[in-house]
């Protein structure tokens, strides 16, 4: 990270805590809900399977950056997907980082190659090893293998969700980011059930079992891009909810955090492991803001 980033982020945070600001930092652009999966845990693929044009796209991004939004996420459906015109999702990382956003990372299913070296970071979903992946996402495992050997930059990290079905393969992804070339780490999240997906969610005792392993591969030194201290939050789902530093747009409606705000109770069974860090961070707590700043100078 570059060091005028590092002190922007600090500032930031620094007036956040202090002030108890509720500004915006993060931001995710939903370009397209249209996906050429249709994953077991995913509620919001293909709903309208819009790709939004390249205007409208450039717009929210000029919204997003009005509002102090520095760190922004490009995110579907499956964004390799998107394009209009000549425009193509490597336009709207440069475009993004020339409008002046600090971090820019791309959200992917990994079935697509993978030229983009322009992202900061590229969140590939990697749901276990290939039997139980291949139940949750269908038979792309090896596709995906093959498009992250001959991807063209190292920017890589696994983005894994941990339900009833994969539970038990977290050492395999953990590994899989340690030991795979162009791969940077990995990181978690607990299913957020939708009601469609309620079965998949996991108990109060089996994200507890999930954190000590999750703990144990960091402690073995495995490439993991989550924080520790806030394993106690995420278990008993105690993190204040939502992170008003975290924005959602699609297709020109903004939300606080994320989609799962608008169903009704489901903030409170949230999984996504960032937004108990980032509200947490933003809480000022001490254990957290120093393992972030630690973290962060690693990966990014």
């Amino acid at each position: 990270m570059k060091l005028s980033s590092f002190l922007h982020f600090a500032g930031f945070g620094i007036k956040t805590v202090l002030f108890r600001r509720r500004k915006p930092i993060l931001g995710t652009v939903i370009i397209t809900d249209k996906c050429n999966l249709k994953c077991k845990h995913c509620s919001v693929n293909n709903i309208t399977a819009i790709i939004h044009p390249y205007e409208q796209i450039r717009g929210e991004m000029q919204q997003l950056y009005d509002m102090g939004v520095r760190i922004l996420f490009f995110c579907g459906g499956e964004t390799f997907l998107w394009r209009d015109g000549a425009h193509t999702l490597k336009d709207l990382v440069i475009e993004a980082k020339e409008m002046g956003f600090l971090i820019v990372n791309v959200v992917t299913n990994g079935t697509f190659p993978i030229d983009l070296p322009e992202a900061d970071l590229i969140l590939l979903s990697l749901d276990g090893d290939r039997e139980r992946h291949n139940v949750i996402r269908g038979d792309t495992y090896d596709t995906i293998m093959e498009n992250i050997r001959n991807a063209t930059s190292d920017n890589i990290c696994f983005y894994m969700a941990i339900n009833q079905i994969n539970k038990d393969a977290i050492r395999h992804v953990a590994c899989a980011a340690r030991d795979i070339k162009n791969v940077k780490a990995v990181s978690f999240n607990f299913h957020t059930p939708y009601p469609d997906t309620r079965d998949l969610a996991l108990s109060k005792e089996e994200k507890a079992k999930c954190c000590e392993v999750i703990s144990q591969l960091m402690k073995e030194g495995a490439p993991v891009f989550n924080l520790k201290s806030a394993f106690p939050y995420l278990i008993n789902n105690t993190f204040p909810t939502p992170c008003h530093q975290c924005v959602v747009m699609e297709n020109g409606k903004l939300s606080t955090c994320g989609r799962c705000i608008d169903v009704p109770g489901l903030c409170k069974e949230c999984g996504y492991f960032f937004v108990a860090e980032y509200t947490l961070l933003f809480r000022g707590k001490p254990k957290i803001i120093f393992e972030m700043l630690r973290t962060y100078l690693k990966y990014i």
